[in-house]
């Protein structure tokens, strides 16, 4: 079995990384916990390489050059699965993110098996080895870590390094590999990962079913309460839950007064936030109708589009099917209604998405192509 090291010491870090710096790939992974910060609070870092295991207690460990010389390094690819939240700790703990980077899981969506495949699920599918789901509730912040613990989290990156050369020889028989390489250049681009207090309005449960002037009143709500929750490194939940923001737009109490009849608004958050969330909500009154947020969803489709868009579903289906990926990794059906609305601005239109499936729909769209019926099959002829 790969050997695996618990590494407390700059000095052991230092050393781990002079043996793997010459390595092809790493397979790489954290441990972290958020339940009562707005950042995420680094636990442990997990590193697979030339069949050597670290895992690295970053309470301990003081200089991380040696390790972020290796994120940096261009010969060395980092291999991850699902790498928003992982990215997100780098970013904020080091302000450095590995690259390039490889995600499992969305390569595994050109493998065949299904848009956001769970790691367990992929490495069951593909090495027949099923995880030890028993430390999913650690609390890694504690210490010290038994080897029960550590055993876990350095599966996380012993099966990745085992999965990594398989899926890549997988796609590069397809001749698929090169697709990914757009998808893979997005996910290292740090804006992805930063705060953005001015777009909090779109992580709201609920944002959708408002229109015009209440759109503008919850982002303003939501930006002051992305600020607080970012000044006091708290989750957004401790400042004040969507509901009562929702609440808030519905309601638009003029005074305290107001605000205290309201359930829920407790005398410690009128205290601390009342004054400033009125002035919030003043603040989304006055704004210019031309200023309002949108939500994109745009007015209803018409019957005629309805029916184009029913079409380009059934199309779609047609083509992941015979490509043998997953329709929910090319398009989703508001995507699709994009296109059937005539706008072009979707992932479906560029790259392998492209490739596989919507050079087909915008064919049709274009009067390229028809669409019939033989031996019960869906079969697709040019036009004269």
């Amino acid at each position: 079995m790969t050997q695996t090291t618990y590494i407390d010491t700059d000095e052991g870090l230092a050393a781990f990384c002079a043996e793997i710096r010459d390595a092809a790939f790493v397979a790489l992974d954290t441990e972290f916990m958020r339940e009562k910060t707005y950042y995420p609070k680094l636990c442990l870092i997990q590193i697979e390489a030339n069949e050597h295991i670290a895992c690295i207690d970053p309470f301990r460990v003081k200089d991380f050059a040696p390790m972020l010389d290796i994120f940096r390094n261009q010969s060395i690819t980092k291999v991850l699965h699902s790498v928003s939240q992982d990215m997100e700790v780098f970013l904020h703990t080091f302000d450095c993110l590995p690259s390039p980077v490889y995600d499992t899981q969305i390569a595994a969506s050109l493998t065949g098996l299904g848009e956001q495949v769970s790691y367990a699920k992929l490495v069951e599918d593909m090495l027949g080895v099923q995880l030890d789901k028993s430390h999913t509730r650690t609390d890694w912040t504690r210490r010290p870590l038994d080897e029960a613990q550590i055993r876990y989290a350095a599966d996380d990156v012993r099966y990745l390094a085992e999965l990594y050369p398989k899926q890549r020889r997988r796609l590069e028989e397809q001749g698929r590999l090169e697709w990914l390489q757009n998808d893979f250049d997005a996910i290292i681009e740090a804006s992805r990962y930063r705060p953005d207090p001015d777009n909090a309005w779109r992580r709201v449960k609920g944002h959708a079913r408002l229109r015009g002037v209440d759109l503008a009143v919850l982002s303003m709500l939501a930006k002051y309460r992305e600020e607080q929750a970012i000044r006091h490194d708290r989750p957004r939940r401790f400042i004040l839950g969507d509901d009562l923001l929702l609440d808030l737009v519905k309601s638009k109490p003029k005074n305290i007064k107001d605000m205290e009849r309201r359930r829920g608004f407790n005398p410690t958050v009128i205290s601390k936030h009342g004054a400033a969330l009125l002035d919030c909500i003043k603040a989304g009154l006055s704004l210019p109708k031309e200023e309002w947020p949108e939500t994109g969803k745009g007015k209803p489709l018409t019957a005629n589009q309805e029916v184009i868009a029913d079409m380009l579903m059934g199309l779609l289906k047609q083509q992941a099917k015979k490509n043998e990926v997953s329709v929910a990794s090319m398009a989703s059906r508001k995507e699709v209604e994009r296109l059937a609305r005539g706008k072009r601005d979707i992932a479906l239109m560029s790259g392998w998405r492209y490739e596989l499936g919507g050079r087909v729909l915008a064919e049709f769209l274009e009067g390229k192509i028809t669409l019939g019926v033989a031996d019960r099959q869906l079969v697709l002829s040019e036009c004269d």
